[in-house]
C-alpha cells in the first residue's frame, strides 16, 4: 500500500485490529477457528498469523507451532501475546509468498482471514504446498466473494475503499476458485457467514485441502 500508508493508517489499523474484530470473534468466529484448527497435527505453520488470533486454539496434536507474519506492526503485537501466554511458538517475520523453510517440512499449514489480503494468493498457496509434506494438509477460514450476484456486485464496487480501510484486504476474492486452481485438492468446503461483519465481507468459507497423491 506504500510507505506513508504503512507508517500511518497501516500502523493504526494493526493497533485497532483486535478491537475491530472483537465482536465478530465473540459472536462465533473464534469457535469457527477452533473447529477448523482441531484437525491440525504435527509441525504446523500459521501463515499470516497477524496479531495471534489463533493462539490457544490449536490442539495437543500439534507438536510444534510456527507463526509467520510479514507486517512489523502486527508482529509487535503478536510477540507480546506469545510472551503473555507463555506459548511455545516460533515467530518468523516473513510473507506468505516467501517462507524461509525447507520443502516438505510441515504437516499442517493454516490460513485464517489471510488469502483476502496477501498480494498474491496463488503464490501463497503454492508456497504452502511447497513447505508441506506429501501427507500434509491445508486448513482455512476465509471471507470470500459472494455467491449472490447482487452482493458480489457491491463487493466489486466497494473493493477499493475497503482495501484502503482494511490494510490491503480484498473483499471480492474468489478464494475457493483460487484454491481449486492451486496445487491443492479441496477435501471439504463449508459456507457460512462472518458474524457481526459488514455485508461485503460476510460470506465465509472454511475447509480443508490436501496435496494430490
Amino acid at each position: 500500500m506504500g510507505r506513508i500508508y504503512d507508517a500511518t493508517w497501516g500502523r493504526a489499523f494493526s493497533a485497532l485490529y483486535d478491537s475491530l474484530l472483537k465482536g465478530t470473534e465473540d459472536a462465533g468466529l473464534r469457535e469457527r477457528r477452533r473447529e477448523v484448527l482441531a484437525a491440525a497435527r504435527g509441525r504446523t505453520i500459521d501463515i499470516g498469523a497477524g496479531t495471534g488470533a489463533n493462539l490457544g486454539l490449536f490442539p495437543s496434536s500439534v507438536s510444534e507451532l510456527v507463526m509467520a507474519e510479514p507486517d512489523p506492526h502486527m508482529v509487535k503485537r503478536l510477540r507480546r501475546k506469545v510472551a503473555e501466554a507463555g506459548a511455545s511458538v516460533e515467530l518468523v517475520e516473513a510473507g506468505a509468498e516467501g517462507l524461509p523453510f525447507a520443502d516438505a517440512s510441515f504437516d499442517t499449514a493454516v490460513f485464517t482471514l489471510v488469502l483476502c489480503t496477501v498480494p498474491d494468493p496463488s503464490a501463497a498457496l503454492a508456497e504452502a504446498a511447497r513447505v508441506l509434506k506429501p501427507s500434509g494438509q491445508l486448513l482455512f477460514v476465509e471471507h470470500v466473494r459472494a455467491q449472490s450476484a447482487s452482493l458480489a456486485g457491491w463487493q466489486d464496487r466497494l473493493e477499493g475503499p475497503w482495501r484502503f480501510f482494511g490494510d490491503g484486504c480484498h473483499c471480492n476474492r474468489d478464494t475457493v476458485a483460487t484454491i481449486e486452481a492451486s496445487p491443492f485438492e479441496l477435501e471439504s468446503v463449508e459456507r457460512g457467514e462472518l458474524p457481526k461483519a459488514p455485508p461485503i465481507v460476510r460470506p465465509l468459507v472454511r475447509g480443508t485441502a490436501s496435496l494430490p497423491a
